[in-house]
């Protein structure tokens, strides 16, 4: 124990976390091989990530919170998004750890189109203008593009979920960049939507008060068949588990998917507004 390395977990967020793994193994006792064992890692790898000399990442923390028994809040997983996410809004780095392992995910966007289908030049457009404004920082809008990719990566994987997107109008009919950025957005919504695992529908303006989603909504099935949704105000978001409260936002989006035009009238939609944009 002599030569054991002092960590300092205040120099950085990645510190941190090294410096939590290693105290969660020493109050059980396990040595550095016996953790690394049990993650399918090298005690090497286990040293490094706790002495700050690697950058954890995320299969490597949902391994630890398994060898921990860790759940909730609390875990690494958590504390990893957190971490690496710092510049979202609050509440939405742990749905995206979420929307990665479902298999159903349902969502309502409005205003803009929904990041699982969002081209990076579309999604870099808004988020230079962030950086414009003064909202965010150069780096921040480079992560946020980065995080569109990878929400994209995670749900192409060999068993895909099925995504049903309902999009309000205002999503395809609202410019942003180019003319250019705007087609190829257009034939990137055209392409998911003839994926075999997608369907996306469009609210038209017409729908009015029959329209039961004020702000975007998403609802995940996870492979459990437990649901849980996730709904944005303008300051944080909020992950619902419960299923009290799950079950009544589940059901008016049914609500909202028989009032939204078909998807062949939907894609019809979609292109009228690629061939108007000049």
């Amino acid at each position: 124990m002599a030569n054991r390395k002092k960590l300092e977990p205040d120099s950085s967020p990645q510190a941190a976390l090294g410096a939590r793994l290693r105290d969660e193994r020493d109050k059980r006792g396990w040595k550095q091989h016996e953790l690394g064992a049990m993650m399918g890692y090298s005690p090497t790898q286990v040293s490094h990530v706790e002495t700050g000399r690697k950058i954890a990442t995320l299969p490597f923390c949902r391994r630890a919170d398994a060898a921990f028994g860790l759940s909730g809040p609390g875990t690494f997983e958590r504390e990893w998004l957190e971490m690496k996410h710092g510049a979202l809004l609050e509440g939405f780095p742990g749905f995206i750890g979420y929307e990665g392992r479902a298999v159903e995910v349902r969502l309502y966007e409005v205003g803009v189109i929904p990041g699982l289908f969002q081209t990076l030049d579309y999604a870099a457009t808004i988020e230079e203008h962030s950086v414009t404004r003064g909202a965010i920082t150069p780096e921040q809008a480079r992560e946020r593009v980065a995080i569109v990719a990878d929400r994209q990566a995670a749900i192409d994987r060999p068993t895909r979920p099925l995504v049903h997107a309902v999009v309000d109008e205002s999503c395809i009919r609202r410019r942003v960049g180019s003319a250019e950025i705007m087609r190829a957005q257009c034939d990137r919504l055209v392409e998911f939507a003839e994926q075999p695992n997608a369907m996306i529908q469009i609210a038209p303006f017409s729908m009015g008060e029959r329209r039961p989603f004020n702000l975007p909504v998403t609802i995940l099935t996870l492979p459990d068949r437990s649901v849980m949704s996730y709904a944005e105000s303008a300051h944080r978001g909020h992950l619902e588990r419960d299923r009290r409260f799950v079950e009544p936002v589940l059901s008016a989006y049914y609500q909202l998917q028989k009032a939204a035009l078909s998807q062949a009238d939907s894609l019809a939609m979609i292109n009228e507004v690629r061939k108007g944009t000049p």
